[in-house]
């Protein structure tokens, strides 16, 4: 049963760049583990702590973009195309596969915030400075998401073999 949780895990934990919520399948593993596993040795503490990182990990992923959109001189409604960019070129993708969501997703966030920085009459330099902002700011996010999964997968698995 472990072995399967591992598998589950390290998949879940692949899918995680690529914008699927793997993050959300870990902790639906641990929870799936809890309640087929007799004996399982640990708790819903533990899963409850595991849900907490994953929701962390998720406002993360969406108050980052706009964070740094602003701390590269951009306006709200700049952050906003960001979030908001990010989320549709996450789910639209690019055609290419495996990393056509990530490419998605950056594209979204740069375009979200050029085209908010300019809705405020932006120069064009301040919008691309903006925009660029929000890029780096998703690319930290995943890259925080991919740490709090990987976070979540050694507590399960720690927890499991102890």
């Amino acid at each position: 049963m472990i072995v399967i949780l591992a598998l589950v895990l390290l998949l879940s934990l692949a899918l995680i760049p690529i914008g699927l919520p793997g993050i959300w399948l870990m902790v639906i593993a641990g929870f799936a583990f809890l309640w087929l596993s007799p004996t399982a040795p640990f708790g819903l503490m533990l899963l409850i702590a595991c849900t907490g990182i994953a929701i962390v990990a998720e406002i993360l992923e969406f108050v980052l973009a706009a964070q740094y959109t602003k701390k590269f001189g951009g306006s709200s409604r700049g952050a906003w195309g960001a979030v908001f960019g990010g989320i549709v070129g996450a789910i639209v993708g690019v055609p290419v596969p495996i990393v056509g969501p990530i490419i998605g997703a950056f594209f979204g966030s740069f375009v979200g915030a050029l085209v908010g920085e300019f809705s405020v009459g932006a120069s064009a330099d301040g919008a691309t400075r903006a925009a660029t902002g929000a890029t780096i700011g998703r690319a930290i996010a995943m890259a925080l998401k991919v740490v709090a999964g990987c976070v979540i997968a050694a507590l399960l698995l720690t927890a499991a073999f102890i």
